[in-house]
């Protein structure tokens, strides 16, 4: 018998199991049942509660920042391993605060241990806010072919700790019309697979120095999801890549499960992109691990 707590940033859900002192060894079948939406709790993936100094995965964010008490395990709803989740990241500091395992004071900031590294944790006027780190263009601009598109259109390839391919739509009819039951096809496929942002910019693509997208996205590992906090960030970044130099750094991005907030500033190893949104916690309950 497990205990969880259900949890969500914009739509994005996850099943959350604390596991302090690294004694839960989840299977890739089991994180597969937890997640299932008809046979188990149902979620976009698992964050496993744990302190970096029980698994050995914590040790690098232990080196990284001694500070970093907790480390986010994050599993895709497959059972596969993921690098870093930006809503996720938000809804594992709440979890915290409302367990009474960490703090986070109005100008302090809680380091949080994900396999992409440490990442800071802040309030935020909309809820918490997470500095992603250093960003880069990866070099991956592969086509990507999705079911609705006539034709396949050009990625550009980011990677904000997790790799993702953005494909830029011309109108929100386009949009609406992918079919994101089915994976989308890159070409050429890309070794560790890649999220699949759709962005549509908005009309007009400033209003008051924020810039505006729209978008839909394919998870690896997962599926379409309301909101991929990550995503997002890269989404805003791939726009700003495109507008040019005139570009904001400030963009406001609308998914399916709400609007989150992302922002660009300069730091010692060079621009950061930082995602700010909600976090929730739905329920609370057991359930027999099989």
């Amino acid at each position: 018998m497990v205990a969880f707590t259900k949890g969500h940033g914009t739509g994005n859900d996850f099943v959350i199991i604390a596991d302090a002192d690294g004694e839960l060894d989840l299977s890739a079948e089991q994180v597969a049942v937890l997640c299932d939406r008809h046979f188990g709790i149902g979620a976009d993936g698992i964050l496993r509660v744990v302190r970096s100094a029980a698994i050995p995965e914590g040790a690098a964010s232990l080196a990284e920042e001694p500070a970093a008490e907790w480390f986010m395990d994050y599993r895709n709803a497959d059972g596969s391993i993921a690098e870093m989740c930006g809503n996720g990241i938000r809804v594992f500091a709440h979890y915290l605060v409302g367990a009474g395992l960490a703090v986070i004071e109005p100008g302090t900031t809680l380091p949080i241990g994900t396999r992409a590294g440490v990442r800071d944790v802040t309030r935020s006027a909309t809820g918490y806010q997470v500095d992603l780190g250093r960003w880069r263009l990866s070099g991956d601009d592969p086509l990507a072919k999705a079911r609705g598109l006539d034709v396949a259109r050009p990625g550009l390839g980011i990677d904000v700790g997790n790799p993702h391919v953005v494909v830029a739509l011309a109108s929100d009819e386009e949009l609406a019309g992918l079919e994101l039951e089915y994976i989308p096809e890159l070409e050429p496929e890309l070794p560790d697979g890649a999220n699949v942002e759709f962005v549509v910019p908005g009309e007009p693509l400033v209003r008051d120095g924020i810039g505006h997208v729209r978008m839909r996205v394919f998870e690896r590992g997962v599926g379409e999801t309301l909101s991929c906090g990550t995503g997002v960030a890269a989404a805003a970044l791939a726009v700003r890549h495109w507008a040019g130099d005139r570009a904001p750094d400030n963009w406001s991005v609308e998914v399916p499960g709400g609007t989150l907030g992302v922002r660009m500033f300069p730091a010692e190893d060079g621009e950061h992109v930082a995602l700010s949104g909600p976090a929730h916690l739905v329920y609370s309950g057991t359930i027999d691990l099989v």
